[in-house]
């Protein structure tokens, strides 16, 4: 999560602000033809050069979105919706101005990730409308230091251009927690509060505000008090070494992955190690598969960026929000109830599984650090069994083939109920658990992360997700075996005690709350972490627990 307050200078961001399309005049068919064909090519360079850029600056799971813009710009319907505007006389502007505004509306009346693909909308219509009319793009990526950014609504092409040390966190008026400018924040680690209401537009520029996250509060002019509280914590210093809590009771906090390209960032915040490789990134943006050698470097690769570290590689998790073209994957009324994560590498992706095992038992052996590999969305012991019976096949490949191996740590991810109900059982069977905090309280809760609807509901800090949690970490360690937290839950400071109380070993997350987890966890007794824990597992109400929490700091 991202840091919870920012100060700073109001700024706007109105880049609504342009000449009516339908009043451009227009020139000669072909001329027109040729303008809207010339602005669509140089969109497409844009574009790529900014997914490149996000993948390297943000991660490459935010950087996907990218790819949904390329696919759009080149949509045919709404292509050919802009040329039948050429052809009956209007300009360029005016045809993709027309050509768009349906299908803005057409997303703005669906529910959750859908009604974000609106932005994802605007955002192609305002580039092309920009490069059309020869106008200058406001360079967010070098706004004055203390910039509080105020805006209508931000585009992903927006936030992903924001420094977070110029940016001290931004305001939208339009927007939820699941918009690609409440993701990016995340990522960034820039307070934003989005989706404040019309009452944002009262704030004039140059006005003092304080960004409130926590309390989702936007603050003109603040008080003495509330400048301490919100400036409290800025700049923490990174620290390369492990951290303990002041008893002793060393916590290890690693980093979120996506590609490798991500690790010279996690080695500059601190990361102990890699809590969480994200595999199927190596899958995406391609027409086939990554080979068995080509995965192998890329394990190999991480490992050695932390040779005295812990490499947590989670294998292809495909399915739900990640569908892979080249794959057969069929669309599914629900499909994050359905046919995901390790459903799909034991049935039909059971060929890319093995290969995967092979390169990773392959790594194991030649790379340094230590490592780990854990399965996805485990539901049952048989799910379980038959993965490490997969384990013990490529295993056994390898030794055929006169390769060299060694046998990783094994886990799963701790995500669904049922895995909760059934962990005593599972922990019997591996080394660790590391718990996706995301999409645990999305089936706890019955809550999709996508839903704005029901947002208030998916939350980890809801007892029910509590306790599920602290079930989960009962029965890792009454067998053996360590836990850790790769959800987004595991990066926001304020809760790094609670966690520290709950008994887990590992937090994971993204590299730019590394630091601020660190110096939490140096400031923390254990005993009255556990103090802390039993109180909020005692509690009824997602606002009692909250209440806890605020009343510890």
């Amino acid at each position: 999560m991202t840091p919870l307050s920012g100060l700073g200078t109001a700024r706007w961001y109105r880049p609504d602000e342009r000449p009516d399309p339908e009043s451009v005049e227009p020139k000669d068919q072909e001329t027109e033809h040729e303008r809207f064909a010339s602005a669509q090519k140089q969109a497409r360079v844009e574009i790529e050069t900014e997914r490149e850029n996000t993948a390297e600056r943000v991660g490459e799971e935010e950087a996907a979105v990218f790819d949904a813009h390329l696919q759009f710009l080149d949509d045919p319907q709404i292509t050919t919706a802009v040329e039948e505007a050429i052809d009956d006389g209007a300009a360029a502007e005016a045809g993709v101005d027309r050509a768009f505004a349906s299908a803005i509306e057409q997303f703005e009346g669906m529910e959750g990730m859908m009604a974000e693909r609106a932005d994802d909308m605007r955002d192609i219509r305002d580039r092309l409308l920009r490069i059309l009319s020869g106008g200058d793009r406001m360079d967010l990526a070098s706004l004055p230091e203390g910039t509080v950014l105020l805006a209508e609504r931000l585009t992903p092409s927006d936030t992903a251009q924001l420094d977070p040390d110029r940016v001290a966190g931004f305001a939208t008026v339009t927007g939820g927690r699941t918009s690609h400018a409440a993701i990016f924040a995340r990522s960034l680690g820039i307070p934003a509060v989005v989706g404040v209401g019309k009452e944002l537009r009262d704030i004039e520029a140059d006005a003092d505000v304080a960004v409130d996250a926590e309390n989702d509060d936007v603050i003109v002019d603040p008080d003495q008090e509330t400048r301490e509280r919100v400036t409290a914590g800025r700049d923490v210093q990174v620290r390369h070494d492990p951290v303990q809590t002041t008893d002793g009771v060393e916590i290890e906090v690693a980093a979120n992955l996506g590609t490798t390209a991500e690790l010279d960032g996690a080695i500059e915040q601190g990361a102990d190690g890699i809590g969480l490789y994200r595999t199927e990134f190596l899958f995406l943006d391609r027409d086939q598969p990554p080979d068995e050698d080509e995965q192998f470097e890329s394990y190999v690769e991480a490992l050695e960026a932390f040779p005295e570290g812990r490499l947590v590689v989670r294998t292809l998790d495909i399915g739900g929000d990640k569908p892979i073209p080249y794959l057969d994957a069929k669309e599914e009324e629900n499909p994050f109830l359905g046919n995901r994560g390790i459903r799909r590498s034991l049935d039909e992706d059971s060929d890319l599984f093995e290969t995967q095992l092979r390169a990773l038992l392959r790594a194991a052996a030649n790379g340094d650090g230590r490592l780990s590999v854990m399965f996805p969305l485990v539901s049952t012991v048989e799910e379980l069994e038959t993965a490490l019976d997969v384990v013990d096949a490529a295993a056994e490949s390898l030794a055929a083939d006169g390769i060299d191996y060694d046998r990783p740590e094994l886990g799963i991810m701790i995500e669904t109920p049922a895995a909760v109900m059934m962990a005593n059982e599972l922990a019997s069977r591996v080394d660790f658990f590391s718990i996706g905090t995301n999409d645990l309280s999305q089936y706890v809760m019955a809550a999709s992360r996508e839903n704005d609807a029901v947002a208030h509901l998916h939350d980890p800090l809801h007892p029910a997700v509590l306790r599920a949690i602290d079930r989960s970490v009962d029965a890792a360690h009454d067998n053996d075996a360590w836990i850790g937290m790769c959800g987004e839950m595991a990066g926001d400071p304020t809760v790094t005690e609670l966690l520290v109380g709950l008994g887990l070993d590992e937090l994971s997350m993204s590299a730019v709350t590394i630091p601020e987890v660190k110096a939490e966890v140096t400031e923390t007794d254990t005993e009255s972490a556990r103090a802390l824990a039993e109180r909020a597992l005692s509690a009824s109400t997602k606002s009692e627990v909250r209440e806890i929490i605020t009343d510890s700091q």
